[in-house]
């Protein structure tokens, strides 16, 4: 048997190209957009939205990404042990028994209910208590961005001052302003800083929120968030603390609502190359001058099979497509789990030698089958472009989510772990 050392590499013609030059790229742009004097905390959760969580955190760092976001405490720990060194934020906080992971990784969770808050303090008491809690020096801290709001200097500044002189946990404090999803309602920011007053070994590093709708501008939703958000930035700051680094402007907000921007972006699509479908639809030509972007990914397969069939003849499970003439059926070696969603059976598009074919009957767990009658030139092993550029044509994520009633993230994320990735640098 082979040896787990010699385990063969995936062998499937199904790979997806990542331009990390691109996402550079992106990166710049909105830099430039939103000047100098703000940073840019790069979301990098879900595997970077597919394009591979640690070579593109790695270029965002080299390039200037001031920090990163994941979901969850194990996508924060592959990235340290990758050797990113810059801030991490766990968007999601942690799960019972994951404490102990955000101190030795350096992690900085999310706190989203008040019990969050209890409960990190007793944890970093413990691990202070341990006497593990010398680690090494990740990065830049959190307050290397301060939002300008001075505290007042009231009895809870003396609690800072005694946290000051042992180990301190960083967290952002997630406010509610209107997504009911997650974080503390506004009304209850007094009680926390009542809870945080008797708090010695965690640190407030930052404050934020999220929008429900911030490309939706048909409504005053986002309008309405912002001045929530106002709200309970100004209550802590009256409760005598410092909020840290504001932020709650992603994607969306990051292009069309400046008032919203803090001293940290969130961008997640905009740097993957995508802009949000916007209302009205007009402002996506204006997102797309302010701020041009590249998209990264491209999904590509090759033709594993070609077989002449006469006409009505049913093509893949439960004879959904029926051929009208005599065909040309191509195969290639991906399918659903590669990142071919199957809800684009009988709908959607891939391009051969430069041209556009559809995709025919129900799309399969590893394979998806083409119309090739009109391309004879096809053969086994020629190209095919599922998302990307083949000659002068494109197909983008980003129309074919808009066709499928989703987002362009839903099928990045659709990309499968066992396809490739294949960066360059370009």
């Amino acid at each position: 048997m082979t040896g787990k050392n010699h385990r063969p590499q995936n062998g499937r013609p199904v790979w997806a190209e990542v331009s990390l030059g691109a996402i550079v790229n992106n990166l710049r742009a909105i830099q430039k957009w939103i000047g100098p004097e703000r940073n840019v905390l790069a979301v990098v959760k879900a595997d970077a939205y597919g394009h591979g969580a640690v070579p593109v955190a790695e270029a965002l760092e080299r390039a200037g990404a001031a920090a990163f976001a994941v979901t969850c405490v194990s996508e924060g720990a592959e990235l340290r042990e990758a050797g990113v060194r810059r801030p991490i934020l766990v968007l999601t906080g942690w799960w019972d028994g994951e404490a102990k992971s955000l101190f030795e990784y350096g992690l900085t969770p999310a706190l989203h209910r008040l019990e969050d808050l209890t409960a990190l303090e007793r944890a970093a008491a413990a691990y202070a208590r341990s006497g593990r809690a010398a680690r090494q020096h990740l990065g830049p801290a959190w307050n290397a961005w301060q939002p300008g709001v001075p505290a007042n200097g009231n009895g809870r500044g003396r609690a800072a001052r005694r946290r000051a002189r042992g180990f301190r946990q960083p967290f952002h404090l997630k406010i509610d302003t209107g997504m009911n999803r997650l974080g503390i309602p506004p009304d209850d920011v007094e009680k926390f800083a009542r809870l945080y007053a008797d708090c010695r070994h965690v640190e407030l590093a930052g404050t934020f929120t999220h929008f429900a709708s911030s490309e939706d501008f048909t409504t005053h939703l986002a309008e309405e968030q912002e001045r929530v958000f106002a709200r309970a930035v100004d209550g802590l700051c009256r409760a005598g603390l410092h909020p840290g680094p504001l932020h709650m402007a992603n994607s969306a907000a990051i292009v069309s609502r400046p008032s919203s921007w803090g001293n940290l972006v969130r961008p997640g699509a905009l740097l993957y190359g995508y802009h949000q479908n916007y209302a009205p639809s007009e402002r996506r030509q204006t997102a797309e001058e302010c701020v041009e972007l590249q998209p990264a990914l491209s999904l590509r397969a090759r033709i594993i099979s070609v077989r002449d069939v006469p006409a009505g003849a049913g093509i893949g499970y439960n004879r959904v497509f029926v051929t009208a003439r005599p065909s040309r059926i191509a195969v290639i070696a991906a399918g659903y789990a590669d990142g071919v969603v199957r809800r684009l059976s009988g709908k959607g598009h891939a391009l051969v030698r430069g041209m556009e074919v559809p995709l025919v009957g129900t799309i399969s767990m590893d394979m998806s089958m083409l119309d090739v009658t009109d391309i004879t030139e096809a053969r086994l092993g020629d190209v095919v472009t599922i998302f990307g550029a083949d000659g002068p044509r494109r197909i983008s994520p980003f129309g074919v989510a808009r066709e499928l009633g989703t987002v362009t993230s839903d099928l990045l994320c659709s990309v499968g772990k066992r396809v490739p990735r294949k960066y360059t640098d370009n």
